[in-house]
């Protein structure tokens, strides 16, 4: 297969963007890189790249495009599971296997927000408000009107910016000075300092994927959690409990 000069010189250049919108509508890192791959694909046998005026918002139209059609898919439907969704963490440290591009719309917060929007919400949301493509593409993706698709990405917008509004956000120098404390306290086992770092009203809710064991209801409360998590990373079982009690009761 002989590649379009233009997508050999520009392909590195616009791949993060590619993955970037994948993982914003699919949550998955895995199922990202197959659409990466597959937009790859596409573009390597389009004979027309010369002509694209756009080629980053070209790359980006095809991902949406096969990810809204994996998020429609009878294999998704099929593969949901029972118990707490939770969206797959995107490496960015310096273990990455390349650049991402990282803003507020990938956090675990945003990401669990958008899981809650019907897929073309989501898919006229991310387009529109991250990565700034006109209606008239969001429209050719979702076999939509321009109207109706900017109607899809303004109730998208309102009800994203509820949750922004009901949960407000601590400042990131806050959230690692508690991350850090809580990490420290629970590998130790510490229940103590667990106690001190949680919320009196904390929710933990786990993912197991649907290939490992997890709790399938939230635990509520931080009396319930801080024993639970200094077991689960301390090894020391809680007094007087079970490993059903502390992983959460089946529905």
């Amino acid at each position: 297969m002989e590649l379009s000069p233009r997508l050999e010189q520009e392909w590195e250049l616009h791949r993060p963007a590619v993955f970037g919108a994948a993982y914003r509508l699919l949550g998955s890192v895995a199922e990202a890189e197959d659409v990466v791959q597959d937009v790859w694909l596409r573009a390597a046998a389009a004979e027309d790249l010369a002509q694209v005026a756009n080629l980053r918002a070209w790359l980006i139209t095809v991902a949406a495009r096969t990810a809204y059609n994996v998020l429609r898919s009878a294999r998704v439907r099929r593969e949901d599971y029972v118990g707490p969704w939770l969206p797959e963490p995107l490496l960015t440290g310096p273990d990455a296997a390349g650049p991402v591009l990282v803003d507020e719309s990938v956090g675990t917060a945003m990401m669990v927000v958008m899981r809650e929007l019907a897929p073309p919400e989501r898919v006229a949301f991310v387009l529109h408000d991250v990565f700034g493509l006109p209606f008239e593409q969001i429209a050719g993706v979702l076999g939509r009107s321009v109207p109706a698709s900017r109607k899809l990405a303004s109730r998208a917008r309102g009800r994203v910016a509820a949750a922004r509004d009901s949960e407000p956000e601590a400042a990131r120098g806050e959230r690692e000075r508690v991350v850090a404390a809580f990490r420290a306290a629970s590998q130790a086992g510490d229940l103590a300092r667990l106690v001190a770092v949680l919320d009196p009203d904390v929710v933990y809710v786990a993912d197991g994927g649907g290939r490992a064991k997890a709790a399938r209801v939230p635990v509520r409360g931080r009396d319930r959690l801080a024993p639970m998590l200094a077991w689960i990373e301390g090894g020391t079982r809680p007094s007087g409990s079970s490993r059903s009690r502390w992983a959460g009761s089946p529905r």
